[in-house]
C-alpha cells in the first residue's frame, strides 16, 4: 500500500484536502494531519520552535511515506528533513525554496500583512484567503467552496498564525533542498498569484488553469499528479526494506 501524507498551508486546516477524497485510487493510503495549533490539535508551547514542531509531528510523518506540503506546509515539511528521518519523496505544492520574493510576495508586503493580523485577525485572514484564490479560474466559486469546507471561524489562534507568518518570512530552504536526502517534486498552478515567475518556471509539473489552490479548482487533476508521484515511490515487494 502506497502512503501519502498531505500537509496544509497557512490559515487552512486539513479540511482543505477534502475535495480530493473522491479522486484517490483505491491502493493509496492518504493521511491529512493538522499542524499543531490547527483545528482541535493543541498548539506548541512555543509556536516558533522547529525542534518542538518536529517532535510533535514525528508520528504523523513516517519515513515510509511520501510527504506533500502545500504552501507553508511545504516550506515546513522541507525544514523537517533536518529533524526527522526523510520520506520516500517530498512534494512541494505552490511553494518554492522560500516564500518571500520581490516578484512574488515581498518582505514588505508580508510584514504589512503580519501587522494587519495583529490589528484585526479575522479581517487579515479573509484578505489572505481572497488573495490566494485570485488565480483560480472562478475565484468566487473557489471562495464559496472554501467557506463550505472551513466555515468562517479561524482554525488557529493568532499566536499560531503569527508564528506561521514568521516562518514564511524567514525560512529559506535553498541549501537544504539542493542536497535533499530524498527526491523532491515541485508542483504549481500556472496562475498562482503568490509565486514569482522564476519560481513557477522551476516547477517540475505545472497545472494549467489553476492558481494557488488547485485542490479547489482542479481536484481530480491534482489528485492524479500526487498519486502518480506516490506510486513511483511505492516499495518494491520483492526487495526487503532496510532495517536501519
Amino acid at each position: 500500500m502506497t502512503r501519502l501524507v498531505l500537509l496544509g498551508g497557512w490559515g487552512c486546516d486539513a479540511r482543505i484536502w477534502q475535495p480530493l477524497a473522491p479522486c484517490w485510487p483505491s491502493d493509496l493510503e492518504v493521511r491529512t494531519p493538522d499542524w499543531p495549533g490547527y483545528a482541535d490539535r493543541s498548539p506548541l508551547a512555543d509556536p516558533t520552535s522547529l525542534d518542538e514542531l518536529a517532535a510533535t509531528m514525528a508520528e504523523d510523518l513516517p519515513a515510509d511515506a511520501v510527504w506533500g506540503g502545500w504552501s507553508l506546509g511545504g516550506l515546513l515539511a522541507a525544514v523537517l528533513l533536518d529533524h526527522l528521518p526523510p520520506p520516500r519523496a517530498l512534494i512541494l505544492l505552490g511553494i518554492g525554496d522560500r516564500f518571500v520574493n520581490p516578484r512574488g510576495v515581498s518582505d514588505t508586503a508580508l510584514a504589512d500583512f503580519r501587522r494587519a493580523l495583529q490589528r484585526s485577525p479575522d479581517t487579515a485572514r479573509e484578505h489572505f484567503l481572497r488573495w490566494q484564490l485570485g488565480g483560480e479560474p472562478d475565484p468566487g466559486r473557489a471562495r464559496r467552496d472554501l467557506r463550505r469546507l472551513l466555515g468562517t471561524a479561524s482554525p488557529a489562534s493568532v499566536a499560531t498564525l503569527d508564528a506561521g507568518l514568521g516562518h514564511l518570512a524567514r525560512l529559506d530552504n535553498r541549501h537544504r533542498l539542493s542536497a535533499a536526502p530524498c527526491p523532491v517534486y515541485r508542483i504549481a498552478g500556472t496562475r498562482d498569484p503568490l509565486l514569482a515567475p522564476e519560481v513557477l518556471a522551476c516547477a517540475d509539473q505545472r497545472i494549467e488553469n489553476a492558481g494557488h489552490c488547485p485542490m479547489l479548482s482542479r481536484p481530480q487533476h491534482l489528485a492524479t499528479r500526487l498519486a502518480s508521484i506516490a506510486a513511483a515511490h511505492m516499495p518494491d515487494p520483492e526487495r526487503p526494506e532496510p532495517t536501519s
